[in-house]
């Protein structure tokens, strides 16, 4: 971990990579760009059938260069500052600056702006003028964009996507409005400073996208658009404040991963806006052919759902509504390999059917429906949210993939086992592989959690998903005392990425501390170092559960070999490959603090906790905790770890809690009490 200085939530360079994919992103729950690019991204707007649906490009009139013409001894700098979710390009020329900043307003989703900024340094009465450069036409190959009448000022086009995700489907509309951008500004010589502000809306209809024009419209003359914004971004971090004390470099990565996550979630004051999920390169990313397209994967189910889970519950809870608004298309998926229930895609777009363009994915990395249900099963143990499942739809789902994973079962006569057969677990290195462990445990935890959730509903439970969990195979060789990957698996055998470790987490699979170590001990050393970025983070967890602090300091440290400078932009692979702005590598990292290093475990009976922190860490502090409806700050040090309940819901009634210490003592957990 390199060291550094300053606050660990700005990133601040004076020149830019020169690889524009690691350029910072600007994104809310809806809109998307990348600094200095010429297209944005709405979510849930995909053009292309099946295997070709990828994210539209939206032509974007944000991605201007600021000029100073004939500027000498000019000097740039260029600031991501994840406290205000504002990037910024800044030139300082003799006599005056000149400052660009970009942001998506976080609570108007429909909503993005530039401001130009120019203020005199000296007395002088000259008139300064800067140039706006733009690569901006009102054209896309995604779309069919038409012009329309000019709307207070702003430009107006609109269109639909050209080709439906599925045959006869709908075709996404897009409304755009946006304020002209001259070719330059200019300073008047009597004015000492002045700020031009630019807006750009972009919503599903023509009566949205010109509603939030018009608001945005009059904040900003009211000299209140960035504050708005700012002021419910800062509400926002503060919610989910994360911070900790040690290395720069660790503080910088925190930093940076709680701001693309929290980028891509919708804002608390936002409920009726429907959710289209979080692809593995955000929404800024997945035009065709870069960054998977923008599908979403088990990346948002496994990876970053458990973070904003533990932060910001109602952001969980619209994860979870957009796979409950692609139910059908799960049904669909099973229907169509012959199976019973829903099979969850392994690239999801706008419907909920199979996605990837390549058949062996969709056909045989199942896993990700057993990930779709572990999310709800979390999500139900940490909020008791009966609502979700008895009315809004939860039940059925989680009824649905537990009848698809009884009709993909095979009985073995010989091992008197239930067999899943014919998969590609987590290790894309293999396919075609009977009995895959992560596969067969995350389809006994399935079939454990719709039990157990039909229970609480007072619902019969079927008699086959009780005596499937208890039968189904999950390989382990009682000789090494470990689990072999799947049937047939020789140790030493290369692994793509993290696999069997997830039985330890975030499955809690059962096993005693001398299998979870050489299950640890087995794959670590084979698993690919050019391998996708979370793997590490996983094998960090695994050794901070067993108390081996050097070692999870270790495999943590390799996560910063995928983390880029200056704007802690994570790429996929370690050589740059695969995806940009890696919310998956982000959200392992963002695990290992909010889990690893507090030991929580998420369980029917309790939130468990046992801290355990790397050497050069010694204070984490987490001001909102939510759990069954209570707020909790929770401050761990070397020598004491506190807990307060800072706030309690009142509609449903939140929970009373207690601390529970391993010699019995019980503490009860009061608001004001700590």
């Amino acid at each position: 971990m390199a060291d550094g200085e300053g606050d660990p939530g700005v990133f601040t360079a004076t020149a830019l990579p020169g690889d524009p994919r690691l350029l910072p992103t600007v994104t809310n729950a809806f809109l998307g760009t990348r600094a200095f690019r010429d297209i944005l991204h709405a979510a849930g707007v995909y053009s292309g059938a099946a295997g070709d649906t990828h994210r539209a490009d939206v032509p974007s009139p944000l991605g201007l260069r600021l000029a100073a013409p004939g500027a000498r001894s000019a000097a740039e700098n260029f600031t991501l500052d994840t406290w205000t979710g504002t990037f910024s390009h800044t030139i300082q020329c003799p006599g005056y600056t000149a400052t660009h900043q970009l942001y998506a307003h976080h609570s108007l989703v429909h909503l993005m702006a530039f401001s130009i900024t120019i203020r005199r340094l000296n007395s002088s009465t000259h008139p300064v003028t800067v140039q706006l450069q733009s690569l901006f036409v009102p054209q896309s190959q995604d779309l069919d964009l038409t012009p329309g009448p000019d709307f207070q000022g702003a430009h107006y086009i609109h269109g639909q996507t050209l080709v439906p995700e599925v045959e006869g489907g709908p075709r996404p509309a897009v409304h755009m409005l946006w304020t002209p951008i001259p070719q330059s500004l200019t300073l008047g010589g009597e004015e000492r400073e002045r700020c031009w502000e630019f807006l750009t809306a972009v919503a599903g209809s023509e009566e949205e996208a010109k509603r939030s024009y018009s608001v945005g419209l009059a904040l900003a003359a009211a000299g209140a658009l960035l504050r708005s914004h700012v002021r419910a971004w800062a509400a926002l971090r503060r919610g989910c404040s994360v911070e900790l004390d040690g290395p720069p470099a660790l503080r910088q990565a925190l930093h940076g991963c709680l701001y693309y996550l929290l980028s891509a979630v919708p804002p608390r004051d936002c409920p009726g806006a429907p959710f289209h999920g979080i692809s593995p390169g955000g929404l800024s990313n997945g035009t065709r052919g870069e960054d998977y397209w923008g599908h979403v994967f088990w990346d948002q189910d496994t990876w970053m759902f458990p973070n904003i889970l533990l932060l910001h519950p109602a952001a969980a809870r619209a994860v979870l509504q957009y796979r409950l608004r692609t139910l059908e298309g799960a049904r669909r998926n099973a229907r169509d390999q012959g199976y019973e229930g829903a099979k969850f895609p392994w690239e999801s777009a706008a419907t909920g059917r199979e996605v990837c363009p390549e058949e062996i994915y969709g056909a045989q990395e199942i896993h990700v429906s057993g990930d779709v249900l572990v999310a709800f099963e979390q999500y139900y143990c940490t909020t008791q949210d009966q609502k979700l499942f008895r009315e809004d739809g939860g039940w059925e789902l989680v009824e649905a993939v537990a009848q698809y994973w009884c009709s993909r079962m095979e009985w073995s006569e010989e091992e008197q086992l239930y067999h899943i057969r014919g998969v590609m677990p987590p290790d894309e290195y293999h396919s075609q592989v009977d009995n895959s462990a992560y596969t067969n445990a995350v389809a006994q935890r399935s079939l454990n959690f719709a039990a157990d959730l039909a229970r609480d509903l007072l619902l019969p439970v079927p008699e086959e998903w009780e005596d499937r969990a208890r039968k189904i195979k999950v390989p382990f060789d009682e000789e090494r005392k470990y689990h072999p990957e799947y049937d047939g698996y020789s140790p030493g055998e290369p692994v793509k990425q993290a696999d069997v470790v997830l039985l330890g987490f975030p499955l809690m699979h059962p096993m005693s501390a001398e299998v979870r170590r050489n299950d640890l001990e087995m794959y670590e050393p084979v698993t690919d170092p050019a391998g996708p970025a979370m793997s590490w983070s996983m094998f960090a967890m695994g050794w901070l559960e067993l108390k081996e602090l050097q070692r999870a300091r270790s495999q943590l440290e390799k996560c910063f070999s995928n983390i880029t400078e200056p704007f802690k932009v994570w790429v996929e692979n370690s050589d740059g490959s695969g995806a940009v702005n890696f919310l998956t590598g982000m959200g392992g990292f963002l695990q290992v603090v909010l889990f690893g290093f507090t030991g929580f475990r998420i369980t029917r009976s309790g939130l468990l906790f046992d801290p355990a922190f790397p050497d050069d860490v010694t204070r984490l502090n987490f001001s909102s905790v939510s759990y069954l409806g209570n707020k909790l700050e929770v401050t761990i040090t070397r020598e004491e770890m506190r807990m307060e309940v800072t706030e309690t819901s009142w509609d449903p009634p939140a929970s009373p809690l207690e601390a529970v210490l391993e010699s019995g003592q019980r503490f009860p957990l009061r608001e004001g009490m700590a």
